[in-house]
């Protein structure tokens, strides 16, 4: 069992530099706004747009789905705020109603399996100071581009190349009007309702992640190398163990000088 252990750990150390960055990095997201109002007032309902982007450049690729999804708001004194995000038409695009009262408030993007997102600090009545990126996409990278019309505010992130929409051209030009409103809507203006309008997300997603999700390529690889070392292993260990289980055949019976051996049939 040692050398199994000790011959994964091996494997592990040798593949694990072949592996892109965001896969030994862990898997992260950042929460990206829409342009946010420049004057927040108390207890003034005002309609929030943000984006939920898996390693900051694309749609959460992974099995099931993010929840929670929203925003959260944590005072000085300990109040915290907690907004639900409702999924807009585009991938990774959600729109939320918040409503502040008075203060500093911490404001950070749920994420669901992702940890929180630090957004920056909103000072009501005031305005919203934007943290540091906690990771910045570097320069000269290659993003997809998943989206329409309405795409992330940062979009490109100063990439070196875009690889055109992959998704399906069957929004209908009502569609793009109405995807147009609601991005008008999440801008700077108050909001009168406290609940965002409900919208699906398009059934395309799911075609438009294609082949690179992390969880299949670069751990299928380690995965498949490691099994097939403990098999190896595995396979030796028993046949070991069996040899040592079977009876040893008698040691034939030597001639001594001067013996005479008699033989029958």
């Amino acid at each position: 069992m040692r050398r199994l252990l000790v011959a994964l750990a091996a494997m592990a150390a040798i593949l694990a530099p072949a592996l892109p960055a965001h896969a030994r990095a862990g898997f992260w997201a950042v929460t990206e706004l829409d342009p946010f109002p420049a004057q927040v007032r108390p207890d003034v309902p005002y309609t929030v747009g943000f984006w939920v982007l898996q390693h900051g450049t694309h749609p959460y690729e992974g099995p099931g789905g993010l929840d929670p999804i929203g925003l959260r708001l944590t005072g000085e004194d300990g109040t915290t705020l907690t907004f639900g995000g409702t999924p807009l038409p585009e991938p990774a695009h959600y729109a939320t109603s918040v409503k502040v009262p008075n203060g500093r408030w911490r404001v950070q993007g749920l994420q669901g399996m992702f940890a929180p997102y630090e957004i920056g600090t909103l000072t009501v009545p005031g305005g919203l100071k934007a943290a540091p990126p906690q990771f910045p996409v570097p320069a000269g990278s290659e993003v997809m581009d998943y989206w329409g019309p309405v795409k992330p505010p940062g979009f490109p992130w100063k990439a070196a190349s875009v690889i055109p929409n992959r998704l399906p051209a069957a929004t209908s030009a009502a569609s793009v009007a109405s995807v147009a409103s609601v991005a008008s809507v999440a801008s700077a203006q108050p909001a009168g309702a406290t609940q965002p309008v409900r919208a699906t997300q398009p059934a395309q997603i799911s075609a438009a992640v294609g082949d690179s999700s992390p969880w299949r390529q670069p751990y299928a690889l380690v995965i498949v190398a490691m099994a097939a070392v403990a098999g190896t292993l595995l396979v030796q260990r028993t046949a070991r163990a069996a040899g040592r289980r079977r009876p040893h055949d008698p040691p034939e019976r030597e001639t001594r000088d001067g013996e005479e051996v008699i033989s029958t049939g």
